[in-house]
C-alpha cells in the first residue's frame, strides 16, 4: 500500500459518511494545531495510543503519517517500547508486529 493510499474500509465509510468524516477529519486537524508539539511528535503520541487501544489500523494509519513527518522506524520502535510498563508487554508485542506491515 502507498503512503497516500487510504484502506478501502475507510475509504468507503468516508464516501457514505462524508459530513461526518469532514467533521472527524477537522477534529484532528484543530487538535494537532492546539499546542506546541510539532507533527511527528503528535503521531507518535498517537501510534501509542492506537497501540494501547489495541487498534491495528490505528496502529498502521499512525505509523505511515509519523514516516511521513519525519520520524525514523527507530523512534517508532521506541515510541511502542516507551510505553511497554503502561500498556504491557503483549500490547506493545502486537502493535511491533502491526508496524513491520508498514515499514
Amino acid at each position: 500500500m502507498e503512503m497516500k493510499e487510504l484502506p478501502e474500509h475507510y475509504s468507503h465509510l468516508k464516501e457514505k459518511f462524508p459530513d461526518f468524516f469532514s467533521a472527524l477529519e477537522d477534529l484532528g486537524r484543530k487538535a494537532k494545531s492546539a499546542g506546541p508539539l510539532d507533527q511527528k511528535t503528535v503521531e507518535l503520541l498517537q501510534l501509542a495510543a492506537a497501540a494501547a487501544v489495541r487498534s491495528e489500523g490505528a496502529v498502521h494509519s499512525h505509523a505511515r503519517r509519523a514516516l511521513e513527518a519525519g520520524a525514523s522506524q527507530e523512534e517508532l520502535y521506541h515510541a511502542l517500547l516507551a510505553v511497554t510498563s503502561t500498556i504491557g508487554f503483549p500490547t506493545v508485542a502486537a502493535a511491533l508486529s502491526w508496524i513491520k506491515d508498514v515499514i
